[in-house]
């Protein structure tokens, strides 16, 4: 079995991917820089035995990181408690895809797993939308090439945002509203985040088609891919990161 680790700026998540290549469960921690290697290892032990798993049953470990100040202790508890040198998506890894940005190494491992992912699973001609901490969107061609991308802010970013910057405006949950005709102020903020979020990703699609000379399909991954809800986004694939990195595990060993 793989272990398929995405560490990001608010949650690791990690996916148990099985000898058949079928992701059997997946798990979230909240990020959290002072965390012990033990602490991690101890959790990482509980999701084994939910799924009835040993260590032993591990056979390897791919980590995509955007927090470099969580690398050691996570790292330290997988060669604790596994037994195991986990595979670290970065600089001398074969992820099969190009990179041709203007500096390759600034696109983070998870938009990079993401993208390795969309071109496994779909083929070229997608444009990946990731929805986390932040929105980004990565525009990967017919030949496996990331040419282009956006970064902009994430719906619970910007409702974190809004509840601290005003003192008498809650942060409330995420959630697709029924109407837009709010009566109170909590869902007041939740269909007027819901609304900015959606109006945001659909007139950045647009302008991607105006822009780009070929058709392609928008693929959404992330935490809240499953809650914005538009014709416009072709695929939702909540797992797309781990297939991602599945692809890049099997390149590299």
């Amino acid at each position: 079995m793989l272990i398929a680790v995405d560490i990001g700026n608010t949650n690791i998540v990690m996916g148990f991917v099985d000898d058949d290549e079928r992701i059997i469960g997946t798990y979230r921690i909240t990020t959290k820089a002072n965390r012990t290697s033990d602490e991690y290892g101890l959790m990482l032990l509980q999701f084994l035995s939910l799924n009835k798993l040993k260590p032993a049953d591990v056979e390897d470990v791919i980590i995509a990181s955007v927090v470099p100040k969580v690398m050691h202790s996570f790292t330290s508890s997988i060669i604790k408690f596994l037994g195991i040198d986990p595979i670290v998506v970065g600089p001398g890894i074969r992820t099969g895809m190009n990179i041709r940005i203007d500096d390759p190494r600034s696109l983070g491992a998870d938009c990079l797993a993401d993208c390795a992912g969309a071109y496994a699973c779909y083929g070229g001609r997608v444009l990946v939308i990731d929805m986390g901490t932040a929105t980004t969107y990565n525009y990967v061609d017919a030949h496996g090439t990331i040419t282009c991308g956006l970064v902009t802010t994430g719906i619970r970013t910007a409702s974190e945002a809004l509840a601290s910057a005003t003192a008498q405006l809650p942060e409330v949950q995420i959630a697709r509203p029924t109407t837009i005709l709010a009566k109170n102020t909590t869902t007041a903020i939740q269909a007027g985040l819901y609304y900015d979020f959606l109006g945001g990703i659909e007139r950045i699609i647009t302008q991607f088609r105006r822009e780009i000379d070929e058709g392609f399909r928008v693929i959404a991954t992330g935490g809240l891919s499953r809650v914005i809800e538009t014709p416009m986004i072709d695929v939702v694939d909540p797992d797309l990161i781990f297939k991602g990195m599945l692809a890049i595990y099997r390149r590299n060993v």
